[in-house]
């Protein structure tokens, strides 16, 4: 089965909302709300593949942050490393950079939204 590694950015801004999401038509998992990051390359360190795709996707440059989650999760096609990391400051206005819908939210309202399984662990830790 294939495997692929992840780094996630959980940015939470001063108000203590979080950046989240949604996976366009063309993605695995389309529609699905997520926290902007993506596959670490070869040979790239984790935290730096997560700077690298907060600043491709929303156009924000992590600061401060922390390793909040490891952890793996198979998926029926796919085997997933994630490494979710806390964003607790940034520069930059979060913008739509790839054309997807983005939006800040309150910790609370993470239930409200339909996240892929993967996220699970990491949504009922922020709760």
């Amino acid at each position: 089965m294939p495997q692929q590694t992840i780094s996630i950015a959980i940015v939470q801004n001063k108000q203590k909302e979080l950046l989240i999401s949604r996976r366009q038509k063309s993605q695995h998992l389309a529609g699905k709300w997520e926290f902007p990051g993506g596959k670490v390359e070869q040979g790239e360190a984790l935290d730096t593949a997560m700077c690298r795709e907060l600043k491709e996707e929303v156009g924000l440059t992590a600061t401060e942050y922390s390793l909040f989650e490891s952890l793996n999760f198979d998926y029926d096609d796919l085997t997933l490393t994630l490494h979710f990391y806390l964003v607790t400051d940034f520069t930059g206005e979060a913008s739509e950079l790839e054309g997807q819908q983005i939006k800040w939210i309150q910790p609370a309202d993470l239930v409200d939204y339909d996240f892929p399984k993967a996220n699970i662990t990491v949504i009922n830790k922020l709760l």
